[in-house]
């Protein structure tokens, strides 16, 4: 584990039903499908590890056993936390209902069921983050992958960038990137939360507004998870290498 990290924390989205990944899911969480032979949810918490996160939490709930079980079978430099959702919070309520187990400090997060491959040489995509972070103007940064970059899982256009590095959400999903879900935010974004169940948009849309969300584009490759095709087109490509 690197000491050089600013940001010394991150969160992980595992808590999901991965319907559109069934039959994969239908015993465990869809963290836990494999890539390359190991679980997209171990790619993610070595990246973190390398980078020099202390703290990781991870939410839990649909198969949550199963992943808790997994968690705890892995030989970890960082401390591991379980946050689990007797009732699915989506990605906004999840990370609140999360926020006790963190210091209020920036923070990383990822969403448990993508794969991100980094550019070969250069900064990895937590260190150019983090590099690219600035409070005084930033709420939310986000990494984005080009569009035309994604060959093997199928891109949405979910933003567009200004020259100034400012996200502008494409509500038709025409816009040139798609958003990877591995973002650093600060933590007074979650004050006026809602109670309960809510989606993670409505904060990028808060920060959008105020001027307020910036991305920043990914130069290595990212895969999109999400069905069990994805998976094979994946795992076929890297046998093929």
């Amino acid at each position: 584990m690197t000491n050089t990290a600013r940001i010394h924390q991150g969160f992980i989205l595992a808590a999901g039903f991965g319907k559109r990944m069934m039959p994969l899911t239908a015993d465990k969480p869809k963290p836990m499908v494999s890539i390359q032979g190991t679980p997209m949810i171990d790619h993610i918490i070595r990246s973190f590890e390398k980078h020099g996160i202390a703290r990781i939490i991870i939410n839990t709930h649909y198969k949550a056993e199963v992943l808790e079980e997994h968690l705890e079978s892995l030989a970890c430099q960082s401390d591991l936390h379980i946050s689990y959702e007797p009732e699915i919070l989506e990605t906004g309520g999840g990370i609140v209902n999360a926020l006790p187990l963190m210091k209020r400090e920036d923070f990383f997060v990822s969403s448990g069921d993508s794969f991100l491959e980094e550019e070969q040489g250069g900064f990895t995509a937590l260190e150019a983050l983090e590099k690219a972070w600035d409070a005084s103007k930033m709420d939310i940064l986000i990494l984005l992958q080009d569009i035309q970059t994604m060959h093997l899982t199928e891109g949405v256009g979910d933003y567009d960038l200004d020259e100034d590095g400012r996200a502008i959400r494409s509500k038709d999903r025409s816009g040139r990137y798609m958003f990877t879900s591995l973002r650093i935010n600060a933590p007074h974004i979650f004050d006026n939360a809602p109670d309960g169940s809510f989606s993670y948009l409505s904060l990028l849309d808060k920060a959008e507004q105020a001027g307020r969300l910036y991305g920043l584009v990914h130069k290595g490759q990212w895969h999109h998870i999400s069905t069990p095709a994805d998976v094979e087109a994946l795992n076929r490509s890297s046998e093929g290498q």
